[in-house]
């Protein structure tokens, strides 16, 4: 079993050997390409030297190339490669088995030599298409081969154990023969001048792959000297996997980035290997070092990004696992390998000395530093919120760590995302520490005895101010000196400046101090506000150009503004603090006046979020238990039409200089809280003084409708004066919501005729004129302000409401009459009050023709001939039935005086509108001739 799973790791691993050589040498396939090509057509070329200084390739592959050839144009054949190299991919050269394909193209006309390179004849088919005779004989026969090496040392091994024809040292030694053999012959190979004598075999590069079989075999052999055998003893044979481990890494330089990682893996599995009576973790740790560090120089000399990023991770997980696992965590050797993975990391890795033909400030980013920032901030993380650690002051360990990725980070600009890293698990830290009742997790069925993530004491306010200042300040350091030249870079350093300082700020708050009012907060909160406003401004002198308000400043002043939030919840109640946190919308805005900064205008913006935020917190402002019962003259006024005002302001100051979407959301928040400082004063009068989540009335719901109309009339003139769109779709929303707020409730919800409320017992001014007929005259009035300045359908919906409700107060007014404060449904239906209807509706369809024809309103016209039509079915349907007597004979003769008065009217109104159309044909006609 055990032979079988070497067999499989060895399968695969010689796999990813040989297919990683293609890509190594792939230049050389083209070049190789475009020389036969031209080889083919007959043209004679001088020989020149070839260059072989190509980044990443063996030396056997370099002097396979083949020589470098001008052309008629001055160019090489180099040249050619580079600016065409699609011309040669796909090329396949004839062998001697191909000796047809190679006569005609010997017997090809040569060109001239000052014919261009483009005029050359393209390759024939058959020459484009890959030769399975040559792939099978130099490219697979040498992959299988490999692969066979280093599994006939296995069997072979097997073999005589099996057979007892040698002991075990025997068998062991002629392994690691074998193996010292094939690197030896790889070298020999390599160093005799071995080429790839055939374009299609360039990934079939013999001394890599002689190599990696060797260098398996060996690390077989040390681990069966040591777990199977018992020969050497764990620090001999962790010493000696190391060597061979390391030795396979350097190796690499000149065989490839496959061996390399065979190498770094044989390398990270030793310690797993190596079994020890008494585990040393400076040993592990030590030798972690050191295989990082080669690995590093390695991947640096040759630009393997994977092959780093590989390494970061095979300690960082050593690292992790021994933490987890240790019965006893030996903190400064954990502390070792973590500064030496950051000291590799910064002076090897991202070394500039080491870098070749690039400018590395120009590279940016650099991903592998992602592998050791999210291993260390895991482990500082560990020390942090881990009860074993934080109980023993080891907290302080963590801080190190992360202070020292902060630093690693602003030495070394590309390893940015170390500052995520610390950062992220900064905000980790402190947010555990917060008990999780003072933030209402009960809600969230966690018991108010629930404890934190983390643990709270001296030494975590302490590093908590501490790691909030080094944030703050290599952050707005950091985004100072990148704000002209790489504003991303800025920007992310600016945002970790920020996001830290305020979250262990809130954090400490939440744990150590007084929630409802505590000025010891207050205080650094006013003092982060002031600096994030200073160091905004200090990033943006140093701007190109200065004082454009980039991305940097806007985090820094946003931070700003998160801090002054925090500062008033932290400073006053909750009265004064919606009313404060509102008025500080104007300050942004004001500043605006003398910086254009974009970030200013959505600063008030996040103002008004905030109030509204509150106020769906806590609707009464105050608490409802200290909310006073004096109708209009109590915390609701101020904690609505303060901020109203001040949004109105806001809206009107952004107007006047940036404009833009934060004007227009300023617009919309000062209308929002217009209508509902209005509509709260309501609802607390019309309870009693108590706002809570009582059904709503009819009066009270016909006074938010009121509210609704004229809220779209207010917006439509301010519009007119001050075009905005905000106000323009606001007022039609304003509108829209009334009329649905009619048809729903007015109509059918709250309708007295459903709902059997009283309707009072004074004639006129009662429920039904609040409810009905003033909502009527205002649905009306606003459907004539906005005929020619909104869309005709919206002009016509308030006009159709207007004569709905105006229906409903006259058809309501009489069932009172009949019917007295009570009106419900259920209450039957007299003679006389039937016949009533009838007589009604047909005077209001009367009357509702009359308004359409004077006002040249199609809807009006059209509503009063539905009505007509719906009193004409009622007569003949139900009066025909239900009266008696003269009253039936009263209803059809009135029906049939309104029906033959509209006819006469009709026939006198379409007979004028004929003679002033051929009146004005004739004129027209006149005025022609």
């Amino acid at each position: 079993m055990f032979f079988s799973l070497i067999a499989i790791a060895a399968v695969i691993a010689l796999f990813v050997i040989v297919s990683r050589q293609q890509n190594r040498i792939a230049l050389v396939e083209r070049e190789l390409g475009i020389l036969r090509g031209l080889l083919q057509t007959g043209a004679s070329l001088p020989a020149l030297k070839a260059d072989a200084a190509q980044e990443g390739l063996p030396e056997e592959a370099k002097a396979a190339a083949a020589p470098v050839a001008p052309l008629a144009d001055g160019t090489t054949v180099a040249e050619e490669v580079v600016a065409k190299p699609e011309a040669a991919e796909g090329e396949a050269v004839a062998g001697p088995w191909t000796k047809a394909q190679s006569a005609a193209a010997q017997s090809a006309e040569p060109i001239e030599p000052a014919q261009p390179v483009a005029e050359t004849p393209a390759p024939t088919k058959a020459a484009r298409q890959t030769d399975v005779e040559t792939a099978l004989g130099t490219r697979w026969a040498v992959w299988v081969g490999g692969i066979a090496l280093a599994l006939g040392g296995l069997f072979l091994l097997r073999y005589t154990i099996e057979a007892g024809i040698f002991g075990p040292g025997v068998r062991l030694t002629m392994a690691g023969v074998l193996g010292l053999a094939l690197i030896a012959g790889a070298e020999f190979i390599r160093r005799t001048g071995f080429r790839v004598p055939v374009q299609s075999a360039a990934g079939a590069y013999i001394p890599s792959i002689l190599t990696a079989a060797g260098a398996f075999i060996l690390f077989g052999t040390v681990y069966a000297a040591h777990g199977i055998y018992g020969f050497i003893g764990p620090a001999t044979a962790f010493a000696l996997l190391g060597i061979i481990g390391v030795a396979t890494i350097s190796a690499s330089l000149v065989h490839g980035l496959a061996l390399a990682g065979i190498g770094l893996v044989g390398a990270m599995v030793t310690p797993a290997l190596v079994a020890s009576q008494a585990p040393n973790p400076w040993a592990l740790f030590v030798y972690l070092a050191i295989v990082l560090a080669a690995s590093a120089a390695t991947a640096r000399i040759r630009d393997w990004k994977a092959l780093m990023a590989a390494a970061f991770a095979g300690t960082g997980i050593w690292t992790i696992l021994y933490i987890v696992d240790a019965p006893d965590v030996n903190l400064a050797a954990v502390l070792f390998i973590s500064l030496a993975t950051l000291a590799v990391l910064a002076f090897v890795w991202l070394a500039p000395f080491l870098t070749t033909g690039r400018d590395a400030a120009a590279r940016g980013f650099d991903w592998p530093s992602i592998v050791p920032g999210f291993f260390i901030a895991l482990s500082a993380l560990g020390l942090s919120v881990d009860p074993a650690f934080a109980s023993a002051g080891d907290a302080l360990h963590g801080a190190v760590l992360l202070v020292a990725l902060v630093v690693v980070a602003l030495y070394r600009p590309r390893a940015l995302p170390l500052v995520f890293a610390a950062g992220i698990a900064t905000v980790l830290i402190y947010l555990g520490i917060i008990p999780p009742a003072t933030i209402g997790a009960n809600a969230l069925d966690v018991g108010l005895d629930a404890q934190p993530l983390a643990s709270s004491d001296a030494l975590t306010f302490g590093i908590g101010i501490a790691l909030g200042l080094v944030f703050l300040a290599a952050g707005f350091w950091a985004a100072r000196r990148f704000a002209a030249t790489v504003p991303a870079h800025a920007a992310c350093w600016a945002a970790w400046g920020v996001i830290p300082p305020l979250v262990v700020l809130t954090a400490l708050w939440l744990t150590f101090g007084d929630i409802d009012r505590d000025l010891g907060y207050a205080l650094p909160a006013l003092l982060l506000t002031l600096g994030f406003a200073v160091g905004g401004e200090w990033i943006a002198r140093a701007e190109q150009p200065p004082l454009a308000g980039g991305p940097a400043v806007s985090f820094a002043l946003g931070g700003a503004g998160v801090a002054c939030l925090l500062m008033l919840h932290m400073a006053f109640g909750s009265g004064w603090t919606t009313v404060l946190l509102g008025t500080a919308a104007i300050v942004p805005a004001l500043a605006t006046r003398w910086r254009s900064y974009p970030v200013l205008g959505w600063i008030a913006v996040g103002a008004a979020v905030a109030v509204l935020g509150r106020v769906a917190f806590d609707p009464t402002i105050v608490g409802a238990a200290f909310l006073s019962r004096t109708p209009v003259f109590n915390w609701l006024l101020p904690g609505y039409g303060v901020p109203a005002l001040a949004f109105g302001f806001a809206a009107w100051q952004l107007a006047r200089t940036t404009n833009g979407r934060p004007r227009l959301a300023m617009e919309a928040a000062a209308a929002l809280f217009a209508l509902l400082t209005i509509a709260m004063l309501v609802r607390h009068a019309m309870h009693g003084g108590v706002i809570d989540t009582g059904a709503v009335t009819l009066a009270e719901q016909a006074i938010y409708t009121l509210i609704a109309l004229g809220a779209g009339a207010i917006l439509v003139a301010i519009d007119m004066r001050s075009p905005s769109s905000v106000l323009r779709y606001g007022s039609i929303a304003a509108g829209v919501v009334s009329a649905g707020l009619i048809a729903v409730q007015h109509f059918v919800v709250l309708n007295p005729l459903l709902t059997d409320e009283s309707t009072g017992t004074i004639p006129v001014f009662n429920l039904l004129f609040l409810a009905y007929l003033l909502p009527a005259v205002a649905a009306g009035a606003l459907a004539l302000y906005v005929r020619d300045k909104r869309p005709r359908w919206y002009a016509a919906m308030l006009a159709l409401i207007a004569a709905l409700l105006a229906f409903a107060y006259a058809t309501l007014s009489v069932r009172r009459l009949f019917k007295g404060e009570f009106i419900a449904l259920w209450s039957g239906l007299g003679q006389l009050e039937t016949y009533t209807y009838s007589a009604l509706w047909l005077v209001i369809g009367v009357a509702l023709l009359t308004a359409g024809v004077w006002l040249k309103s199609q809807v009006l016209r059209i509503a009063s001939a539905v009505l007509i039509a719906v009193a004409v079915v009622k007569v003949f349907l139900f009066d025909m039935s239900e009266l008696e007597g003269v009253l039936r004979a009263l209803s059809f003769i009135g029906l049939g005086a309104v029906l033959i008065g509209i006819g006469l009217f009709y026939q006198r109104l379409l007979t004028r509108a004929a003679r002033e159309k051929t009146e004005n044909m004739q004129e027209q006609a006149d005025s022609r001739e």
